[in-house]
This record gives C-alpha cells, sequence and structure tokens, in this order.
C-alpha cells in the first residue's frame, strides 16, 4: 500500500498556491464599440437658431453645441408646478420602483454568484455516529459484534480551479447584466419625466382648445338664432338655417371628444404619479405657465451614445452576450476541481482533540471532454448571439441619431409654422377688430361680426397647436439627447463601486 508523504500543512500550502496561480480567460475581451463615425445629425446643416414668433411661446431658440445635458431638463420649461409634479412622479412611480427592485436583484446576483465563484468554499462539519461490526466479517473469530461511537470534526475547502476562465466570464456576464439593469432604470426615468412633461403641455392645450371651441359654439348658436328670426321675416330661406344648425352641431359634437382627451391626460398624469385617478390632485395648467428654452442643447453623435441610456443598455447587452461566448468556449477545455480536508477523529470525545486523531485529504480532479458534439454547437450558438448584440447595438445607434434629427428637425419646421400661424391669427384679430367697427358704425351686420369672431377662434386655436408643438418639440430633443439621467461617467462609478 502506498503511503503520502505529504503533510496536512504542505497540502494545504499546494492548494493555496493552486488558487493564486495565474489562469487563462479564453474567449474575446469586450471592448466598448467605437463612436459613430457621422458628425451630424442632418444630411443639410440647420440654421444657429429657429424662426420667431410674438408671444412667450414663439421666441427663437438657439441650437448651441454642449457637452452635456442637466439632469433636470424639465426645469427649463419655468414651472415650479411642472418641476413639482416630476420629482412626484420619480418619487412614487411604481414602474421605476419595480425597476429600481430588478436592479437590487441583479447586483444582489452578482454579489452571490461573485462569492461562490472568486472564493473557496468553506465548511466545518461535526458528527458522531454509533457503529456495530461482525467480527466474523473482519476476520476475527467468532461471531461476536463490536459495537462503538465514533466522533469526528473537520473543515473542508473546496474550490474550482477556473484555468481558463469559464466561470470568471460568466460573472462578468452577471456585472454586465447589472449595468444593464441600471441603464434600463435611467432609461425608464427619462421616459417618466417625459411622459409627464408632454401630457402637461397636452392638458395645457386641450384646455385651451376647449374654451375657444366653446367660444365658437356660442358665436355659430347666436347665428343660427338670428338666421331663424330672418326666415320667419322671408329675409332667408330654410337651406340657409338648416347650413348653419350643421355646422353648429358639429362643433358641439367635436367638444365631447375633445373633453374625453383632457380627462385621459388627468388620468394619465395621475398613474404617472402613482396615484389613482380619483383621488390625485392634478393641477390644472395653462399654456401661458410655460415658456420656451432659449438655448436648446446638441451634443455630438460620439458624445449622444454614452448619454443615452438606451445606447449604454445595448452596450450592455452586447457586453453580457461577449462574456457569454466566453463561457461556451471555456467549457471545451479541461475543468481542474480541488479539494482539501483537515480535522480529526476518535472513538472518544476526549480523544478527538488529542495527539493522533489528526485526519486529512488532499484530493484534484480533471476533466477533459473527449466527444459531446453539442459543447461546440453550445460555442456557436453564443457567437451568433454575440452577432446578434453587435447588429442590435448598431441598430440602437441609428435610432438614437435618427431620434434627434427628428427633433432638429421638428423644432425648426414647428418653429416656422407657429410663425405662418401667428401671423394668421394677428389678421383675424386684425379682421375682427374692423368688422366690430364697422358693425358699431352699422356697416356691418351681426351676422358678419359673427362669422368674424369664429374665424378668429378657428386660427387662435390653430396657434395653440402650433404653440403646444413647440414646447413638445423641446422636450423631445431633451429625451433624444439621453435627458441628462444617469450619465455615463456616474454609471461607470457605480459599475466599480460594484465591482468591488
Amino acid at each position: 500500500m502506498l503511503r503520502s508523504t505529504v503533510s496536512p500543512r504542505a497540502g494545504l500550502s499546494l492548494l493555496a498556491a493552486a488558487l493564486l496561480a495565474g489562469c487563462t480567460t479564453v474567449g474575446p475581451n469586450f471592448k466598448t464599440p467605437p463612436p459613430p463615425s457621422a458628425k451630424a445629425y442632418t444630411a443639410t446643416g440647420l440654421p444657429a437658431s429657429t424662426a420667431s414668433a410674438p408671444g412667450t411661446l414663439g421666441p427663437a431658440q438657439r441650437f448651441t453645441p454642449a457637452a452635456s445635458v442637466q439632469t433636470q431638463w424639465w426645469t427649463s420649461f419655468g414651472s415650479s408646478r411642472l418641476d413639482a409634479l416630476v420629482q412626484q412622479a420619480l418619487h412614487n412611480s411604481p414602474t421605476l420602483q419595480a425597476a429600481q427592485a430588478t436592479l437590487r436583484q441583479a447586483r444582489e446576483t452578482y454579489r452571490a454568484q461573485a462569492g461562490s465563484t472568486l472564493y473557496p468554499t468553506v465548511t466545518a462539519k461535526l458528527g458522531a455516529s454509533r457503529n456495530g461490526i461482525n467480527g466474523a466479517t473482519q476476520g476475527v473469530g467468532g461471531n461476536t459484534q463490536h459495537i462503538f461511537n465514533l466522533y469526528n470534526a473537520g473543515i473542508a475547502v473546496n474550490y474550482n480551479l477556473d484555468l481558463f476562465g469559464g466561470n470568471r466570464r460568466a460573472l462578468e456576464a452577471l456585472a454586465a447584466q447589472a449595468d444593464y439593469q441600471a441603464y434600463q432604470l435611467a432609461g425608464a426615468r427619462l421616459t417618466l419625466a417625459g411622459n409627464v412633461v408632454t401630457t402637461a403641455f397636452a392638458q395645457a392645450q386641450l384646455r385651451a382648445q376647449i374654451q375657444a371651441t366653446e367660444a365658437i359654439a356660442k358665436a355659430q348658436a347666436d347665428e343660427l338664432e338670428i338666421t331663424r328670426k330672418q326666415m320667419q321675416l322671408g329675409a332667408v330661406s330654410l337651406v340657409n338655417v338648416l347650413s348653419l344648425q350643421t355646422q353648429y352641431e358639429q362643433t358641439l359634437a367635436g367638444l365631447p371628444p375633445l373633453r374625453n382627451k383632457l380627462q385621459q391626460a388627468d388620468h394619465l398624469l395621475a398613474v404617472l404619479l402613482g396615484e389613482a385617478p380619483s383621488q390625485a390632485r392634478i393641477p390644472r395648467f395653462e399654456l401661458a405657465d410655460f415658456h420656451l428654452p432659449a438655448q436648446l442643447p446638441v451634443v455630438v453623435p460620439s458624445e449622444l451614445v454614452r448619454q443615452r441610456p438606451d445606447v449604454q443598455a445595448s452596450t450592455a447587452l452586447l457586453h453580457v452576450a461577449t462574456a457569454q461566448y466566453g463561457v461556451a468556449v471555456s467549457n471545451l477545455y479541461p475543468q481542474i476541481n480541488l479539494s482539501a480536508s483537515l480535522g480529526t477523529q476518535a472513538l472518544t470525545t476526549g480523544a478527538l482533540f488529542g495527539p493522533g486523531s489528526a485526519i486529512w485529504t488532499l484530493a484534484g480532479a480533471l476533466a477533459q471532454p473527449l466527444f459531446n458534439a453539442g459543447l461546440h454547437a453550445g460555442a456557436s450558438a453564443a457567437q451568433a448571439n454575440l452577432q446578434a448584440a453587435g447588429a442590435n447595438y448598431r441598430a440602437t445607434v441609428l435610432q438614437a441619431l435618427r431620434n434627434v434629427a427628428d427633433a432638429l428637425r421638428q423644432l425648426d419646421n414647428d418653429a416656422q409654422t407657429l410663425r405662418a400661424q401667428a401671423a394668421a391669427d394677428t389678421s383675424a384679430q386684425q379682421s375682427l377688430q374692423l368688422v366690430d367697427q364697422q358693425y358699431r358704425l352699422g356697416a356691418a351686420s351681426y351676422l358678419q361680426l359673427l362669422t368674424a369672431q369664429q374665424q378668429a377662434q378657428n386660427a387662435r386655436i390653430a396657434l395653440l397647436a402650433a404653440q403646444a408643438a413647440r414646447l413638445a418639440d423641446s422636450a423631445a430633443l431633451y429625451q433624444a439627447m439621453g435627458g441628462g439621467v444617469l450619465p455615463a461617467q456616474q454609471a461607470q462609478q457605480q459599475g466599480a463601486a460594484k465591482a468591488s
């Protein structure tokens, strides 16, 4: 029988040396994709500033190069009530709370896996057993049964020597998955803030539109009443009355849909705030409560990919796929497991820790796949997944560039629309004033005055829509730029703290 000449202390020293030995990490190392080569967002250049129009929502907005976007970008619209609403939503939203919990889960999963991957598992054992042995089975004469107690205590150490980095790649994938959840949370915050802001703008527009439509309906009702009296006097025919009646009823029919949209906007705001529609206290916004940001930040495309949460999330998924491919490749290589134990064993508790009771083991096992067709298929599948993640990343970047290009073009085009609508509104108001003066002098009929009032109100409705569009366009640009929520530097700091 061969007897080992390695002492327990020497065996543990060999195990520690094996744990500290350098290992190879197979598979590709993740590299952050290079920034887009595009230097601008649109094929043709934009003007330095947008067109201007009269009124508080008509000033020109200047496009200014910026390195980043302010975190609380909604404050640039100048409404303290809007600021409070966004902060309430960010604090109470169950959607954000779910995203925060998912992020905590991902980070704790990483820590749990890191604890069992990076370090050996150490287990303490303490046991006792009562045993009976028949002497005849042991070559001892007779049929005597020997009964004895056996006590043991010890410590066992197990470790998977990650020689080719499969465990480290799996841990790397979990860390990248936690980064992904962090950027998902940032994207949820950006979306929530944007929804609150644009819904507040829509609420203000709808309220003003309802007021203007009600004024039109009142003017049409007055005109219809006058026309009926004229018909009774034989001045006009029934055709004129029916035509005005149709116009009036169509205007009235347009009011319930507007009120429904306004109520839905209030309900949406309540849910965004994390409250039931019946319990939320939603402020009544007016378009006059807001003003346009005079300066609009425009970051270069290379910086955009570091600020957009969706692009950063796609980068994290690419990192996950890269690490998972490394895991699949490492499965093709040998796996080495080391174990050691040190303890004592005795027939009595008094002798358990006495001299001569020490026992120890030191073991190592190597497993090399000789034939497993599924391993190569798994590596090929992981490689295809990596290629898909790369393509998805490029698609996300292109979509981000498109979002910014759309927002910039909308700002420019809608500013020109507002200027035209403001001019039309001014002309309609001037026409109304002239007709009103003529009516007071007897040179115009009351019907002409009512018609001028309706035209003025229609022009005002179009103006309100153009004003609200400029507000929404400004919010859309902030969102397209990444909104300043969880910038790349902060995410990297969080990732470094997590990894440590």
